[in-house]
């Protein structure tokens, strides 16, 4: 669907993520955005600067949206895990680009304060558990179970139930 009035910035998001889903963020032109979007090929650089500010305001809302989905899980730290897993295999496009730092402004402020909510949600469950490294340790086996799941590269005895096998890794670790 073309735009063709309202909110130029969701329409370039929205486009950005069909294009990321297509062909990769490291593949992303924003002449692609734009003809996805229905805009001039110059509309995402006025509005983002170029294709890391694009890319910058994808991994923000992505980071807010993670933020949501955790606290949604409620106090059970595994729980957390798979919805951690959830999120990343229901948003690959803004999962791919919010932990790609060399595609987007690392610094910049909007998207370090987003980082820091999600980033607070999983060290608030870390808190419970003992050691130092808990939530980076949390964070470490979570994330790298949804890549996993995402290149299809886990072994096929865990079958295609995501949130089941998430949880059985989740458990695993941090028990019940």
């Amino acid at each position: 669907m073309p735009y063709h009035h309202g909110d130029l910035r969701r329409a370039i998001l929205t486009a950005a993520v069909e294009a990321i889903t297509a062909v990769g963020s490291a593949n992303l032109s924003l002449r692609d955005v734009a003809r996805r979007a229905g805009v001039s090929h110059a509309a995402p650089v006025h509005h983002f600067g170029d294709k890391a500010g694009v890319l910058t305001a994808l991994a923000e809302e992505g980071f807010d949206l993670l933020a949501r989905e955790l606290s949604s899980a409620g106090d059970d730290f595994a729980e957390v895990g798979v919805a951690y897993v959830r999120f990343a295999v229901t948003h690959p496009a803004h999962f791919e680009v919010m932990f790609r730092p060399d595609t987007h402004h690392r610094d910049d402020p909007a998207l370090a304060a987003a980082r820091g909510r999600a980033g607070a949600v999983l060290a608030q469950g870390a808190r419970q558990r003992a050691g130092e490294y808990a939530d980076v340790a949390a964070w470490s086996l979570m994330h790298g179970f949804a890549t996993l799941w995402l290149t299809g590269a886990l072994p096929a005895r865990l079958g295609d139930d995501l949130t089941a096998s998430a949880r059985g890794v989740a458990r695993t670790l941090f028990g019940d």
